[in-house]
């Protein structure tokens, strides 16, 4: 069972063993004159049909790459180029770090038809046992790789997908760090007065993740109905000196309802900009609208913020707790405060309530302790009052 591609350059069949085969040509051997046959597999014949499209098309530009002539090198370096255009300039910063740094150097000369899962896992290793690399780094690189290999199988470069086959090293999630009723109350004794002390009460009550609070325009401060429109974050990319807007993390646009009380610090931040506004005159320029800036109008940098931060939680005792935990410290008190998963996930943005559950499971597992508890005293309350019954009864 044959069906010659559009091109004619090619034909697709189904095999015995359930796979559609296309085989095509990439010229013709110099010594026998005969055209060299090279195939493609697929699941289903219109997957065999895209992949044979694509090649044929590379063949026609001059594009086409045989495997067995092309370096694991020289196809990341083409990955990058081609086929990483929808990734944010921070995420492609990091991309390009694990190929130059940790991919290319290993085995970038291995030719692609010859990378074998064994080769990888060598490599895994070496880098887990020798270069001392967390078992999380480790997982992100092989993400980075196996990206990379699957777009070349697609296009016929690979027959299988090296990286299926390789064991990755276990992560161990180091538990939570947050901060007890206790600690919370010295943590806000601490940024009284301070500089930053605006921000770090809107975060610690919000949740925001720190290019978020710093991003946040006032544009989407809402008083009247007591919502923050979370669309964007403010930060510096990877591997350069420029602070700009970029899109969320996860691209999850959300609208949270706060507490009166940070509403009341946003409308003190207004103020407090209002008379800096007056105070700088002219050298007053906050063209983009930020809620949180210095005197002058300009951004506040993500660095300078999280050193100002580390200072006041190594005062008070706490310095093990970075930004983030803030975030954490949100959310554990939104669950103890009554609020539901669901709308924690909301808030926080995140992609799933089951990653939510999951990341705060010891929080819920408290709240299901509570709940029982509060169960305890109904069931001995009604058993109070059976008794109470069957003595009126006797």
């Amino acid at each position: 069972m044959s069906k010659k591609s559009a091109s004619g350059n090619g034909n697709i069949r189904k095999r015995s063993d359930g796979r559609w085969e296309a085989r095509y040509s990439v010229g013709f051997n110099p010594e026998t004159g005969k055209q060299i046959q090279k195939s493609i597999y697929g699941k289903s014949q219109k997957d065999v049909q895209q992949k044979l499209h694509q090649i044929l098309a590379e063949i026609d530009n001059g594009d086409y790459i045989e495997a067995e002539k092309i370096t694991v090198g020289q196809w990341l370096d083409i990955w990058l180029r081609d086929y990483t255009i929808n990734l944010k300039p921070a995420t492609m910063s990091v991309y390009e770090e694990h190929v130059r740094v940790h991919l290319k150097p290993y085995l970038g000369n291995v030719m692609m038809d010859k990378l074998t899962p064994q080769r990888v896992q060598r490599l895994y290793n070496t880098l887990l046992r020798e270069n001392n690399l967390s078992p999380k780094t480790i997982i992100n690189i092989n993400g980075v790789f196996h990206s990379a290999l699957e777009m070349a199988r697609k296009l016929g470069y690979l027959k299988t997908n090296p990286l299926d086959a390789v064991v990755l090293p276990k992560v161990e999630k180091p538990p939570l760090k947050t901060m007890e009723r206790e600690e919370l109350v010295r943590f806000l004794d601490a940024i009284k007065g301070n500089r930053y002390e605006k921000i770090l009460f809107v975060t610690l009550f919000t949740g925001l993740r720190q290019g978020e609070v710093l991003g946040l325009t006032w544009d989407c401060v809402n008083f009247e109905n007591n919502t923050l429109l979370i669309n964007k974050q403010h930060n510096r990319v990877k591997g350069e000196k420029e602070y700009k807007f970029s899109t969320l993390k996860n691209e999850r646009i959300r609208v949270l309802t706060v507490a009166q009380e940070v509403m009341d610090v946003l409308r003190q931040q207004k103020e407090q900009q209002e008379t800096w506004a007056k105070a700088a005159g002219s050298a007053w320029n906050n063209a983009d609208n930020l809620v949180f800036t210095n005197e002058l109008g300009r951004f506040i940098a993500n660095q300078a913020l999280y050193r100002n931060y580390k200072a006041i939680v190594k005062k008070i005792g706490l310095g093990d707790l970075r930004f983030h935990d803030l975030r954490h410290a949100y959310s554990v008190n939104s669950l103890q405060a009554g609020d539901d998963i669901k709308t924690l996930q909301e808030n926080l943005g995140h992609a799933t309530a089951s990653f939510t559950l999951s990341t705060y499971a010891h929080a819920s597992q408290g709240m299901k302790r509570e709940s029982a508890e509060r169960m305890g005293g109904f069931i001995q309350d009604l058993q109070k009052e059976s008794k109470l019954s069957e003595g009126k009864g006797a």
